[in-house]
């Protein structure tokens, strides 16, 4: 990971310092422009690889760079600083914002792009940090750990929202859900799109040979290259249809449409909408939602959707609810919310908490330590799985403790990780796995005791609490051991009468 390396991440706080005195204090757009640089500079390497495959495939290849050499990233990023800035402002980004074609929706997030680095220097060390990146196949989502990375640097980033859900968390959630080949996958409030990006790789992880695959030290795989999805119709459609995400922020837009084209989906389908408005009305769509949305702030009550039944201007409650409407029935959610949304006693809370509960399969909550957003947000969350309609009989919980990262600020790699135990758990439900202590995490509650507590759907009021014996001596023991001490004190007192003369 980025994170891992002191070097690069000195390299990277000197870009950011030179950022901020060039005038660039924005974080969202510092990271605007550096994805506009790595994109870039992927998409030369893509373009090479894709050319190596047609020529193996006999098939005829248009490089994406025809007519357009000088826009390759091998080109201009060799040239003497004045020409570099030149090009790349004049050329190289009017070629960006037409990559796609007129009817592209990549084209249309990208209309709005604009190089915005002032100064020859600034351009030059961003490029050379970006090659030290050494961003292939291999290592694709290191875009991410650099977003990641940079808000880090911001003490006001998780006031905005503007914070990426950490990736182990996204993968954990995503195989809790199981996308399939042919199932419609949506992200609500898709950002960088993380969600997306990891649904679309956990499908082909699954129709890819055991024998191609490969996995890093983080356990990411790689070599996906889907071969045992025969259906050439359903292939196109993952790579085409399958994927949509929605965000009321342009910039998100941009960076989350570029994080999926350069993962291999040629038009991405990312919206700029505020799905919470009464501009969108999509409902009933989607086989699968997946979303982290944000939960700081309430909307504009006049703009608030007339198709939300809970009365309420908190966003972290209607968001629930807008997931339950995107959903097809027998669809399937995973979302992260707020503790406050699980236990608070407002009707709001209690009406969305009966949505869940008595119109759909309310599967399963992951109840997660406050650190897991950390150095962004302290608040504690959960992660609720569920399916529109069938019927809740029991809710599985689990206490996660920790999630492989210390949960300070610094955000260290530890041994302490619930998540594979969580996985393993999840997969064998009903019936808790013997093998782990990470077993005794688990409580299975009846639905008619959580309708009982007003729909309360925190694990600490279901979960039994363990106490400890404690073992008292015998009274004659202890009664021994004080008239022993008096002895001792008396003594005591004795010599420091004498020392005094008194």
């Amino acid at each position: 990971m980025l994170t891992n390396s002191t070097t690069l991440k000195q390299k990277i706080d000197s870009l950011w310092d030179k950022f901020w005195s060039g005038g660039i204090s924005n974080p969202l757009t510092a990271i605007e422009q550096m994805s506009y640089l790595i994109f870039l500079k992927r998409l030369e390497d893509m373009d090479n690889s894709n050319a190596v495959g047609a020529k193996r495939r006999n098939e005829k290849f248009t490089s994406v760079f025809k007519g357009n050499e000088d826009c390759r990233w091998s080109y201009w990023s060799q040239l003497p600083g004045d020409q570099m800035i030149k090009i790349v402002r004049d050329k190289v980004f009017e070629f960006l914002r037409n990559l796609g074609g007129e009817t592209s929706s990549f084209t249309q997030h990208m209309q709005d792009a604009y190089f915005n680095i002032p100064k020859t220097t600034l351009l030059q060390e961003a490029v050379n940090i970006i090659e030290d990146l050494h961003i292939t196949e291999q290592n694709v989502d290191v875009q991410g750990d650099l977003y990641e990375y940079l808000l880090m640097q911001l003490t006001t980033a998780g006031k905005n929202g503007q914070f990426r859900t950490p990736r182990h968390i996204i993968r954990m959630m995503v195989k809790l859900v199981d996308p399939k080949i042919g199932d419609r996958i949506c992200d609500p409030a898709c950002g960088t799109s993380g969600f997306l990006f990891n649904a679309y790789t956990h499908i082909l992880e699954q129709n890819t040979s055991k024998d191609v695959l490969d996995y890093d030290e983080e356990g990411i795989p790689h070599h996906l290259i889907g071969d045992k999805i025969t259906d050439k119709k359903l292939f196109k459609f993952l790579k085409t249809h399958a994927l949509t995400g929605y965000d009321f922020d342009s910039t998100m837009t941009r960076i989350g449409a570029m994080n999926l084209m350069l993962h291999g989906i040629d038009n991405p389908n990312i919206r700029y909408t505020d799905t919470l408005s009464k501009a969108f009305n999509e409902k009933e769509l989607y086989d699968i939602v997946l979303a982290n949305p944000p939960f700081k702030g309430s909307i504009d009550e006049t703009d608030v959707n007339a198709r939300f039944k809970t009365k309420t201007k908190k966003t972290e409650l209607l968001f629930v609810e807008l997931i339950y409407d995107l959903l097809v029935t027998g669809g399937r959610a995973a979302v992260i919310v707020p503790d406050g949304v699980l236990f608070g006693t407002s009707n709001a809370h209690i009406d969305l908490r009966k949505i869940l509960i008595d119109n759909c399969k309310l599967e399963g909550i992951i109840s997660m330590p406050s650190g897991v957003f950390k150095p962004y947000a302290g608040v504690s969350t959960a992660v609720v799985v569920f399916q529109k309609g069938g019927i809740t009989d029991k809710v599985w919980f689990y206490d996660m403790e920790a999630d492989g990262f210390t949960l300070d600020d610094k955000r260290n790699k530890t041994d302490k990780n619930d998540i594979p135990d969580i996985i393993e758990q999840w997969a064998s439900r009903p019936t808790p796995s013997p093998s782990k202590e990470g077993s005794k995490k688990v409580v299975e509650v009846d639905v008619k005791e959580i309708r009982e507590n007003k729909y309360d759907l925190s694990i600490s009021r279901y979960k039994p609490v363990e106490y400890e014996e404690v073992k008292y001596e015998k009274p004659d023991v202890i009664m021994e051991k004080v008239l022993e001490l008096e002895k001792e004190i008396e003594s005591e007192i004795s010599a420091i009468k004498k020392f005094l003369g008194t």
